[in-house]
């Protein structure tokens, strides 16, 4: 059967003639033939020029999410089989793949679908319709994959319970796809042991974007008072307890999060070095100041404080605030890890948040390194939505 055509508007399209894989619904001029929502369509410029084929999905802003750029291309089990054999080869040559992120939406051309490996556990997030239809069929091709490489999966769990898939016209879901299996996984990663519950855990249960990121702290960490804010299940404060620091307290406002962190500490023997506390960072670091607290490394990983361009300025506001704090409790040549994980606050904006915490502080930085996420959420260029995570570390000096 024939696809529909969506006919973009004159002088539109500029996200994918770019290179990106969005058509937004204000971009179209006009849908000609049939369609469901979540089917394939051929997508033409204004005059009649082919663009290349995706699925549409009148309910969503992002109307269009590109598949293939080519005109006899078929969206078969082909086309996908390929589409994961690449995914994983380039797992295979940029990261270390007993855990890591296999499919990554539209940077690895699957828009809408995430796939993270943990261990010999697959957990699988669904964010579009139209990819929804080839979900399990991925799941199959990708277990094949594996397969291939001695890698046996024992369980694969869906973790599509996020507010985003209503934006779809899409039901929030979690559950098994296939037999039932313990959801509690054991992962090692830079040489730290980790329990991940997949099916309570924050987003697939586990963040392994930082995988690296947190590989970094371990060089400053030897012998130094830690304090790593927003430590969800502890996973910067345990690479900074490998290291050899002399103490490390982890604070997260989630008492499940301290509970796993603490498991995780007890898991690599930790437990005397590496505490964790619940408590609110932005209440705590001020109380920590007045106390005349002072540590040698103070990281920052925040949850993302904006998901939307209309509250950018409340977000800058709280990244300028515990940046501030953070920095008033570095003792003078200490360190400061900071980051942010939301892609609307983008690189400009997050340096010069920090730039202005600084100055408002009284402290001079010096930048050790700037980092991104892991390569295995690789940063597809035209996609900006893909490329989300700034990881700063800088040594905190006084005012000279």
């Amino acid at each position: 059967m024939k696809n529909a055509v969506a006919t973009l508007k004159k002088g539109e399209g500029r996200t994918i003639k770019a290179g990106g894989m969005w058509i937004y619904d204000n971009e179209i001029a006009a849908v000609d033939g049939d369609f469901q929502p979540g089917d394939l369509v051929d997508v033409q410029d204004f005059d009649g020029y082919f663009m290349g084929k995706g699925f549409i999905n009148p309910y969503s802003k992002i109307s269009v999410r590109m598949m293939t750029r080519k005109k006899d291309q078929e969206i078969d089990r082909d086309f996908l089989e390929m589409r994961v054999k690449n995914a994983w080869e380039y797992r295979k040559k940029t990261v270390d793949t007993s855990s890591c992120r296999i499919i990554f939406g539209e940077a690895d051309w699957l828009p809408g679908l995430v796939i993270d490996k943990f261990s010999d556990v697959l957990v699988v997030q669904s964010l579009a319709l139209g990819i929804d239809r080839f979900k399990e069929g991925i799941i199959h091709l990708l277990e094949g994959c594996l397969a291939k490489d001695q890698i046996q999966i024992r369980g694969v769990y869906e973790r599509s319970d996020v507010k985003v898939r209503r934006q779809e016209g899409m039901e929030l879901y979690k559950g098994f796809i296939g037999a039932e299996f313990d959801t509690k996984v054991e992962i090692k990663e830079n040489g730290v042991r980790y329990f991940v519950d997949v099916k309570e855990g924050q987003k697939t249960g586990y963040f392994l974007d930082q995988k690296y990121n947190r590989k970094a702290i371990q060089a400053i960490s030897k012998g130094a008072k830690v304090l790593d804010c927003f430590t969800h299940t502890g996973s910067f404060a345990l690479n900074a307890g490998l290291a050899g620091a002399e103490s490390v307290l982890g604070v997260d406002a989630s008492q499940l999060a301290v509970a796993q962190a603490q498991e995780n500490a007890a898991l690599n023997g930790m437990s005397e070095i590496v505490r964790f506390q619940c408590a609110d960072v932005f209440e705590l670091l001020p109380e920590l100041e007045r106390k005349g607290e002072r540590f040698d490394v103070v990281i920052l990983d925040p949850p993302a404080f904006t998901k939307s361009r209309n509250s950018i300025k409340n977000a800058v506001k709280g990244y300028r605030e515990i940046n501030l704090r953070a920095m008033k409790l570095v003792r003078d040549g200490g360190y400061l890890a900071t980051c942010s994980c939301s892609h609307f606050m983008d690189y400009e904006l997050f340096t010069k948040t920090v730039r202005q915490a600084a100055a408002n502080a009284h402290k001079r930085l010096r930048q050790v390194e700037y980092r991104t996420q892991a390569p295995d959420h690789p940063i597809l260029w035209a996609a900006e939505e893909s490329y989300y995570l700034k990881f700063y570390i800088f040594q905190v000096c006084e005012e000279r």
